[in-house]
Order: structure tokens, then sequence, then C-alpha cells
């Protein structure tokens, strides 16, 4: 199944990009599944897939719901405990959703899809009308650290067998943790896993939605760092709103002319590795199936590097035009590792890792290079710690924590460089646990 998670800065109408996105592909014959947390003028507001037109379907995600049904969901887990402490329990009718909620109907929407859960048959295409985007790339960050989390706080490998669990409770003065919790974080791992692997699949690929102006041009130049550092993959910057150009009205013309510049720098910044589409204004509001189909055959001048077009210019429907030709499978990590010498071993040891070739060292010290690109990124911003088998990474407001391939664990940080957009980490093995053939 082909995904596009659509985000932008708030007010660049990211939800009208992502429905106007869906229908075109729908008229091309996609079976097509748009989910948003958003109202879409036109699309039924129904919490399960509903038919829009031929081809196309729109489920809504009500966090609301989704918080209570949870919530509920675990007060019956917890009775025991609930009842032994007097507890009284809560009506689904007295829950108000707390802050977070909406980030965890996201997942629950996307893990449904992913599975297949809403249709038998599946869809070819899923449309994901996401949050604005610096909420959207902490939302697609969350499975990676929730697993984590799960992970360090209940580890699998130390539950205690069954039998054991009564003696270890009362050697230890405490009740151990019971089997359904352990269970339970089973289950959420396996759902978090299947998250991962669709915002990691191949066919999985992001669409920025903005409005050209200097206020978005910042929100890009920042946010791409932050695409890079998540290792997402952008198909297509949509620049929405785009005025009509030589008018005889000056004020008008200053307004488009302001937009030509930032589209300028953007076929800069984004061209080839990304398409870039101009969206017309359509001089109101869109509303309606209607409007939606005039946005998507009015897009037009898409530059295309991979999409199996041979790259050009286009008019027409270039909101659909980059939704084909891209196969499953997880993708490759946005990192590579530059080794001049490698010692014996090290393909078992970096297992599906990157190596590329690069000129030796001026010490002579046998050393690899771990790079990551980081467009954008300042070296003031930049922060690099690692800790155990984890390198922890923070540019500006961006974080992860990225493991460490077997090899480089049995080396040492040397040290690191920003260099025209990439960061590169040195690392030198360590003679106790991996003797130099250097």
């Amino acid at each position: 199944m082909r995904t596009v998670l659509v985000t932008g800065p708030g007010g660049a109408g990211r939800t009208t990009v992502a429905a106007a996105t869906a229908l075109a592909a729908a008229r091309r014959g996609r079976r097509t599944l748009l989910l948003s947390a958003e109202a879409v003028p036109g699309f039924p507001e129904g919490t399960e897939p509903t038919e829009v037109t031929d081809g196309l379907w729109s489920a809504r995600i009500d966090s609301g719901g989704h918080f209570r049904s949870e919530l509920l969901a675990l007060q019956d887990q917890a009775s025991g405990v609930l009842d032994l402490l007097g507890g009284n329990r809560l009506d689904g009718e007295e829950l108000t959703e707390l802050p977070g909620s909406a980030q965890l109907a996201f997942l629950h929407a996307l893990r449904r899809a992913a599975q297949g859960d809403w249709s038998p048959g599946g869809y070819e295409l899923l449309v994901v009308d996401l949050p604005p985007l610096r909420e959207a790339l902490a939302l697609l960050a969350l499975p990676e650290q929730l697993r984590r989390y799960l992970r360090r706080l209940l580890p699998p490998e130390r539950q205690a067998a069954r039998a054991l669990r009564p003696m270890l409770a009362q050697l230890a003065g405490v009740p151990m943790p019971a089997q359904w919790l352990y269970e339970a974080a089973a289950r959420r791992d396996a759902e978090l896993a299947a998250v991962q692997a669709l915002i990691e699949d191949r066919g999985t690929t992001l669409r920025l939605v903005a409005e050209p102006g200097p206020a978005a041009e910042d929100a890009l130049r920042t946010a791409r760092t932050g695409i890079a550092l998540h290792g997402l993959r952008v198909d297509t910057l949509a620049v929405n709103r785009v005025l009509p150009r030589h008018s005889g009205d000056p004020w008008f013309a200053a307004l488009a002319a302001q937009q030509e510049k930032t589209i300028d720098h953007w076929y800069e910044e984004w061209v080839p590795a990304a398409a870039l589409c101009e969206v017309p204004h359509l001089g109101r509001d869109p509303r309606g199936l209607d409007d939606l189909t005039l946005l998507g055959t009015g897009a037009g001048r898409t530059v295309f590097e991979e999409a199996g077009t041979g790259g050009g210019l286009f008019e027409g429907d270039g909101l659909a035009a980059e939704l084909d030709g891209r196969s499953s499978g997880r993708a490759d990590d946005p990192w590579w590792i530059e080794d001049p010498n490698a010692p014996d071993g090290l393909d078992e040891l970096l297992p599906g890792s990157r190596i590329v070739p690069a000129p030796p060292s001026g010490d002579g010290d046998c050393v690899l290079v771990w790079c990551l690109p980081l467009p954008g990124a300042v070296k003031s911003d930049l922060q690099l710690v690692r800790r155990g088998n984890e390198l922890l990474l923070t540019v500006g407001p961006f974080h992860r924590i990225v493991p460490l391939e077997s090899g480089l664990r049995r080396c040492t940080v040397s040290g690191a460089a920003l260099t025209d957009g990439v960061l590169r980490v040195r690392f030198t093995p360590d003679p106790g646990l991996w003797p130099r053939t250097c």
C-alpha cells in the first residue's frame, strides 16, 4: 500500500490539499482512503471508512472517542486493583480527553489502516492529513520513542516465570508486576511496531503543503533538518494558493512577486530530490468535490525525479502524478558509514549498513565515520552524546536516539564534525574489544 502523509505549517491548507490528493488518485482508478482529524467540506464525518465517490473513502479520527474507549478498557483490566483500593469507577459520559490523546488516536488509526482492519480488500493508497508540521514530526517519531520506553521499563527478557512470581514477591517484599501488564506491553509494542513499519516503509512519503511567503520559508527550512534526522522521505512540496502572475493591480502584483521569489528559492532547495507542485488559488475557499477537482487538475509545473516519469514539467493532475512507482519494504536508514579500510568481519558486524569507501585518515588510524545528512543544521544547535550503545542526537527542537550497529558498539567516539550539511561522527575500534587489523 502506498501511503502519503500530508503536513505543513499551520494555516497552509494541508487538509484541503490532502483531500484533493486523495480525490485526484481516486479519479485515476486507485482505491484510496483519506484519514483526517479535521472536517472536510462535502465529505462524510463518520469514524469508519465511508464512501465519498467512486474509489474514494474517508474516515474521521475521533480522539475523544478513542480516549474514552481506551480508558474504560484499562479500567476493566485493573478492576482488581481498583476494588482493592476502594476506587469508584468512571463512566464514559464523565470522561474528558487529556492532552496527548489526539496523538495516540492518530497512531491507532494508522495501525488499523496498516493492518487492513477497515477493508478486507485493502486500499491501494492511504492519504493521511497530519497535524501542523512541528507536531507532525513529533507524532511520526512517537512509535520509535514509545517502543524504546517499553523496552526499558518492562524488558521482555526479564519477565519472571509465572511459577516463580509468588516466591519472588515474598523475597522482595513487594508484589511482582502482574502478567497482564507484560501482556499489555507486548500488545502495545506490536501495535507500535506496525505503525513504525508503515512510517519506515519505502512506499510511505511525506507531502509538505505551504503557502509561499517568508514565514513558510523559515518554517520549512527548520523542519527540513528534522525530516532528515528522522529519515523521512519527501515526495512533493505542494505550494498552495499560488496567485496569478503579471497582474495589472500594483498591490496584487507585489504579492504575487513575493510568492514567486519564495517559489524560486524552494526550487533551489527541494528540487530534484522532491517534486514541487504549484496549486492555484481559486479565489475562494475550496468547498466540495468540484473545487477539490479544480485544485487537482489545475496543479501544474511539477518536477519529478523518482516517480518514473523521466523528469520534466507537467500541467494538470500534479497532486496525483507522484503516487506510483514505489515498491514496498523497509526503507534504508538515512545514515551510512565511511570506511577507508574495513577490518575483517565488518560486513557481519554491521549487517544492513551502507558502507562506502572513504579516503584514509591523515593520522593512519583505522577510523569508521558514521554519516547523517542534516541539511540546514547549525553547529551551535547540535548536541551529540553517546550513551552505551546509543547516540543521542539533538538538532534545534528535534531529538532522536539512534541505536548503534554491533560493530560500532566496539568502537570509541574519537570526534565529530558538521560539514556541508552532513554530520560525521568518527569511531575508532577499541583494541580491547576489536583487535586492530589496519
